[in-house]
């Protein structure tokens, strides 16, 4: 599991690693590093809290508590075959662990497409977000896209063509194709990044269809303009595969009421692995921002 080379390559005392229940038969895998002001990531669909690593080692010493959730069937958590995998009842998810481990509202940084259920529990559950961090991802309707439907077409195949073995060569051609700087694409952070679904590989694609045939319950785009916590995005300029649409920064940038875009020269879509230094920055920003909002609030 990327969870436990993370405790491998860090001391006891730094990182810790266990799972919290959500629902019956439901768990998410929990990373956390630091103390001090709380700052919570979530990985992409495609990724795991090993992603994390360089922010788990650099922002605890900037005074913040670092953990990492990982969605349900992602990196270590469980996969139930026929648990709601719609990005509404994952953000619910995120919020019960949220309950349970902070005791105040978060710095919310969401990578790809759980920026979509970051910005779904801001506006779900609105007392348990300071401030939301986009990584180069939007306010998406769906996790299943047209091209992750075409894909799941040949998922009941992938076992039999040899399993992760045949697919861990196309993920990294689809990583460095993401990157600017593709150094970090090693063998080593490959099988990182792809120990959850290969310890379960089944329940990993069982997933994914259940995933493929998600309705969601609500639009969000049509409640952008209730977010209260103020939103920055961080994106890549380089040109690079995946991430948001020019059209989702658009949307966000006429709907969200306290939006700002950071534009990282040289960099793609994997920030927090091309540039970990840029992501705390702007994390540190989202941190003060928030700050002096809740202080205009306060005033009379």
């Amino acid at each position: 599991m990327a969870a436990l080379l993370l405790l491998l390559h860090s001391p006891p005392s730094h990182v810790s690693s266990f799972r919290i229940a959500t629902g019956p038969g439901e768990s998410l895998q929990i990373v956390r590093a630091g103390a001090g002001k709380p700052v919570v990531l979530l990985p992409g669909l495609f990724g795991c809290a090993f992603g994390f690593r360089h922010l788990l080692a650099q922002l605890p010493p900037l005074g913040n508590r670092v953990t990492v959730i990982e969605p349900l069937a992602i990196g270590g958590s469980s996969r139930p075959e026929r648990a709601d995998y719609s990005l509404t009842a994952q953000a619910d998810r995120v919020a019960v662990a949220l309950r349970k481990l902070e005791g105040e509202p978060v710095v919310l940084v969401a990578h790809s497409v759980s920026a979509s259920i970051a910005l779904r529990l801001a506006l779900r559950h609105p007392e348990l977000v300071r401030s939301v961090v986009l990584l180069d991802g939007g306010p998406m309707e769906t996790v299943a896209t047209k091209g992750f439907r075409q894909a799941m077409r040949y998922a009941p195949w992938v076992k039999w063509m040899g399993g992760m073995k045949r697919l861990r060569p196309h993920i990294r051609r689809d990583l460095l194709a993401s990157s600017a700087d593709s150094s970090w694409v090693t063998d080593a952070v490959l099988q990182a990044y792809t120990a959850g679904a290969a310890a379960d590989l089944d329940g990993t694609l069982k997933a994914y269809l259940r995933m493929a045939a998600t309705r969601e319950p609500e639009k969000l785009a049509a409640r952008l303009h209730q977010l209260r916590a103020p939103v920055r995005l961080v994106i890549g300029a380089a040109p690079h595969r995946g991430g948001i649409s020019r059209e989702q920064i658009e949307l966000l940038a006429a709907r969200v009421p306290r939006f700002a875009v950071d534009s990282i020269p040289d960099a793609g879509h994997y920030l927090f692995e091309e540039v970990p230094e840029a992501v705390v920055a702007a994390i540190g920003r989202a941190q003060v921002e928030s700050l002096a909002g809740r202080s205009a609030l306060s005033r009379p």
